[in-house]
C-alpha cells in the first residue's frame, strides 16, 4: 500500500475504476453556450434527485458553471467518442457545426446520447483542486442506446454478461474445459462454417479454395507467392494451395505479365465465390442481430486483438484493392 503523494500514480490507480464519459453543458453570463468532457458525474440521492460531477478549478469555464445556476448532464453513447474528444480540448468552438437543442433550463442540449439530465445548482462544495456541483435533477430522458465507457485512460467497450463467467476450471493445468479460448474460438468458427457449408458443397468447394477465390475477388490479381503468403495468416499451410486445382476447374487462371505469372478469377469462379458470400453475409446478419449491435462490435474488436497478438505480422488478408463486396 504507497503512501507517498505520487499525482501520476494516484492518477494510474484511479483509472482502475471503470466509468462512463459525460459531456456537461451551460450558458455563460451573455448567454453563449459552454460545454466540456467530465467522467465525475455520479447521482447522490433519488429523493430529491440530486447529481454531482466536479470541475477543476483550473478550467477555463468554471466561472459560467459556478455561476449559470443551471447545467445539463449528457451521458454519451458508444458513437461519441469523437464529440468527447471534441470538448475535451481547449481553445475552439465546440458547438461549431452542431445541432443542439434548447432544455427547459436554459442550457444546450446535446442529441444521440445514452441520457440526459437537466439540473438546477443546489450545493457547490470544496474539493481540493476541483469545485464540486450538485444539482437537483428537474428534467431527464434515456435511450437504449450503448453507454460510452473510460477505463484505466482509454476509451473501453461494454458488453453486458450472458452469466457468471465460470473460469474455475482455469486451475486445472492439465485439462481443457469449456471456457477453454483456444476452444472456444474453434467451435465458433466451426458453428459459423458449418452454417455455409451446404453452399461450400454445392459450388464443389474446400475451405482453402474458398478463401483462394474470396481473395482474388477482393485484392484482384495476384502471384503465386502472394497467394500463398496470404494463405499462411488464413491458417492454411502453404500445402495445400489449391491453385491448379481450381485452374483445372476453370474458376481462375494464369496471367502473364511483365512482372510474371498472376492469378486471377475466370467468370464461373467469380460467380461461384459470390454465391458463397452471399450466403455467409445473410448468417452473419442473422447472427449479428442476435448479439445485438454493440456485443457484436466487441466480439470483433476482441478477436482483431486476438488475431494481432497471435500473429504480430498479420496482414488484412481480405483487405479489397480493387473491388468490394458489399
Amino acid at each position: 500500500m504507497s503512501t507517498e503523494n505520487n499525482p501520476q500514480d494516484f492518477r494510474r490507480a484511479l483509472g482502475a475504476f471503470t466509468t462512463g464519459v459525460t459531456i456537461v453543458t451551460t450558458c455563460d453570463a451573455d448567454g453563449s453556450p459552454v460545454g466540456m468532457t467530465a467522467n465525475s458525474f455520479n447521482s447522490v440521492s433519488l429523493d430529491p434527485p440530486l447529481v454531482l460531477w466536479s470541475i477543476a478549478k483550473s478550467a477555463k469555464s468554471l466561472p459560467a458553471f459556478a455561476e449559470s445556476g443551471h447545467w445539463t448532464v449528457h451521458i454519451l453513447s458508444a458513437e461519441q467518442e469523437a464529440l468527447s474528444d471534441r470538448f475535451a480540448r481547449r481553445g475552439e468552438d465546440k458547438f461549431a457545426g452542431l445541432q443542439t437543442e434548447t432544455g427547459s433550463n436554459g442550457c444546450p442540449l446535446l442529441t444521440d446520447c445514452a441520457a440526459r439530465f437537466q439540473c438546477k445548482t443546489s450545493f457547490q462544495y470544496d474539493g481540493g483542486d476541483h469545485l464540486i456541483l450538485v444539482g437537483e435533477v428537474t428534467g431527464f430522458d434515456s435511450s437504449e442506446r450503448t453507454p460510452l465507457v473510460f477505463h484505466g485512460g482509454r476509451y473501453a467497450l461494454a458488453t453486458k454478461k450472458s452469466g457468471p463467467l465460470g473460469l474455475a476450471a482455469a486451475d486445472e493445468p492439465h485439462s481443457f474445459s469449456e471456457d477453454f479460448l483456444g476452444y472456444l474460438v474453434g467451435r465458433a468458427h466451426y458453428q459459423f462454417l458449418g452454417s455455409i457449408r451446404s453452399e461450400l458443397e454445392t459450388q464443389g468447394l474446400s475451405d482453402p479454395e474458398f478463401f483462394t477465390l474470396s481473395t482474388l475477388l477482393q485484392r484482384g490479381a495476384q502471384s503465386r507467392g502472394a497467394l500463398d503468403e496470404l494463405m499462411r495468416h488464413s491458417g492454411f499451410p502453404a500445402q495445400f494451395s489449391p491453385i491448379e486445382r481450381l485452374c483445372a476447374r476453370e474458376m481462375m487462371h494464369e496471367e502473364q505479365g511483365e512482372t510474371g505469372g498472376r492469378y486471377a478469377l475466370t467468370r464461373s469462379g467469380r460467380q461461384a465465390v459470390l454465391f458463397v458470400i452471399a450466403a455467409a453475409k445473410a448468417r452473419e446478419a442473422d447472427l449479428l442481430e442476435k448479439l445485438g449491435d454493440w456485443d457484436a462490435r466487441v466480439l470483433k474488436n476482441l478477436l482483431k486483438q486476438m488475431i494481432a497478438l497471435t500473429d504480430p505480422g498479420s496482414v488484412e488478408v481480405w483487405q479489397a484493392t480493387q473491388t468490394r463486396v458489399a
